[in-house]
């Protein structure tokens, strides 16, 4: 008995000062660093809260036995650490948490804590902000007007305003009637503060509107937004304008001869343009359809085109086509009125002929008497 009593009092002391040599060493570990991710959440997300615990004591180990984070504001979604584990001289561990908030915009200041086997623990706030700005996407360049088959390009901007970085951003536009090359862009990473552009083009078979969304990811968050660009078709003011004029149709047997002018009073060049006649014309030869070429703005070109047509037709469409500086092919139609011709008959065409021959004997004739009398004198 006496043994025992006086190995309990020998016992008490040390451990007393275990104790004590336990707290001072939990009193040098620390944060020494915490991430959040995503960095700025929207009102709803998740986020994932990770903390490195160092313990900067050189020599002894430290016991903890708890960890978690969260308060009312930010609420924790994954559990707390309850098992004892060790932190080793100058080691560093992570706790992980999942959290989610579904506050509105502001700052919120949570607590890690983290507790320790000798009784004692530590607690650190960190801020969590909550900022419900979305991607900005805005329409930079675009034309002054669409024209049904035509190509043209638009180009759109797409921001990032807010104080974290945005991953996984795709760009996509849809329409009905509307050819768009490419449909979808695949953007990915966008900076805080930084801006991109993304082009695609435009072919409208009608009157229609695009519907253009950004998707992207806020961490692990899925976030779009949307806009709508409608695509009117109305008259662009700088492309070319071919006209006709001076029109004359002429009948020749059964054979309409029509010719004009054709002069550019557009601000841009036509190129390739050429004059072809539409059903119920018949083209025939020799000009079955005309090639003008190129025509620069106020320059003109003049054309000759022949058809046949059924027998009471009064007017024939007349088509004019030309490429502008994209290669597209833009046509316009002007009816032609048939009543106006004026008729050249076989027999008057085939006194043309003798008439020549009749000139060339008096002329010969002539010239032989001249000469022999020159001769004789």
């Amino acid at each position: 008995m006496v043994l025992i009593v006086t190995t309990g009092f020998l016992i008490l002391p040390v451990s007393g000062d275990s104790t004590s040599n336990t707290i001072q060493a939990a009193s040098n570990v620390y944060v020494s660093n915490y991430t959040i991710d995503p960095a700025v959440l929207f009102t709803g997300d998740t986020a994932t809260a990770t903390f490195y615990v160092t313990n900067g004591n050189a020599n002894q180990s430290v016991m903890v036995n708890h960890a978690t984070f969260g308060d009312n504001d930010i609420q924790l979604t994954s559990g707390t650490y309850d098992t004892s584990s060790n932190i080793g001289p100058l080691q560093t561990r992570s706790f992980v948490f999942s959290i989610e908030t579904d506050k509105n915009a502001g700052t919120y200041y949570p607590s890690f804590s983290l507790s320790f086997s000798a009784g004692n623990g530590m607690y650190y706030r960190t801020p969590v902000k909550v900022d419900n700005s979305p991607l900005v996407m805005a329409v930079a360049d675009k034309p002054d007007a669409f024209t049904q088959g035509v190509k043209e390009t638009i180009s759109v901007q797409i921001s990032n305003p807010r104080d974290n970085d945005i991953k996984n951003v795709i760009f996509e536009a849809t329409g009905n009637d509307v050819t768009l090359t490419p449909s979808k862009t695949y953007i990915g990473y966008l900076a805080s503060g930084t801006s991109t552009m993304v082009n695609f083009t435009v072919i409208p078979d009608t009157p229609t509107s695009l519907f253009m969304h950004v998707d992207y990811d806020n961490g692990d968050n899925p976030h779009t937004v949307n806009t709508t660009l409608p695509i009117p078709f109305t008259t662009d003011k700088q492309q070319a304008d071919p006209v006709m004029s001076n029109i004359v149709v002429a009948l020749n047997n059964g054979t309409y001869d029509v010719t004009g002018d054709l002069t550019n009073a557009g601000l841009s060049t036509a190129n390739g343009v050429t004059v072809t006649s539409l059903s119920p014309a018949v083209p025939q030869d020799p000009d079955r359809n005309y090639v003008i070429g190129a025509l620069k703005p106020d320059d003109f070109g003049s054309f000759e085109v022949t058809f046949k047509v059924p027998e009471g037709t009064t007017s024939v469409p007349m088509q004019q086509s030309y490429k502008d500086s994209d290669g597209n092919v833009i046509t316009s139609v002007q009816n032609i009125d048939l009543t106006q011709a004026t008729t050249q008959t076989a027999s008057q065409s085939g006194m043309l002929p003798a008439l020549a021959v009749v000139i060339i004997i008096v002329l010969g004739v002539g010239g032989y008497l001249y000469m022999k009398k020159r001769k004789n004198q």
